[in-house]
Order: C-alpha cells, then structure tokens, then sequence
C-alpha cells in the first residue's frame, strides 16, 4: 500500500492539515498556551518564495509572562498591519521544555 503526500498547498506548523481556524479557535488556542504558563511570541515570513520557509523573522521580542490574550492578538494584528503579504504565527516557548509548546499561522 503506497502512501500518498497530501498536494493541497504549502503545510506549515501544528494545524496545518486541518481547515484555518476561526478567531474564536485562534483565541482558545493562545489561551491554552498562556494557561499552559508558555511565553507567546508572534513571528512573520515572506509568503511565495520557492524554498520551504524555515526562517521566521521575530516580531519584537516574545511577550515573557504576559498573561493577556488580547494583547496577544494585539501584536498579531499590528505584525499583520505592518507585513500584509507576510504570513503571521504564534509561538508559545515552554521554559520548562526548552521548546516551542505550540506553533500555528495566524495568516496565511
């Protein structure tokens, strides 16, 4: 039995395979990571170039502590406003793991 790659588009992060989430999705998922005690941080790529895109430019620095997801949102909406044709995700950093706890594309 072969198995087949999914063709459907450029796949990038944890819900990649699943339909783009919903604000409401968005918002549940940055208050998981906060409940979670991870740090946010809100990162943007260039969209369109030929190669996978393993390189994300930080937007400020990650948001140590912050325990609002509405400034969460905030800065992803400023990156996007900032970098239209960007693609926006969140990191959530896991200090007690030493790694990313969760990564999405907010905007693709």
């Amino acid at each position: 039995m072969a198995v087949e790659a999914y063709k459907t588009g450029r796949k990038y992060e944890t819900f990649s395979y699943l339909p783009s989430l919903d604000a409401d999705q968005v918002r549940r998922q940055i208050a998981y990571a906060i409940g979670q005690g991870w740090n946010p941080s809100v990162e943007h790529a260039e969209q369109g170039v030929t190669q996978r895109v393993n390189y994300w430019y930080m937007w400020k620095l990650p948001l140590f502590g912050e325990q609002s997801v509405d400034t969460v949102l905030a800065e992803i909406e400023a990156c996007h406003r900032e970098f239209p044709d960007h693609m926006v995700r969140f990191v959530a950093y896991d200090n007690y793991a030493q790694s990313q706890g969760t990564a999405f594309v907010v905007y693709r």
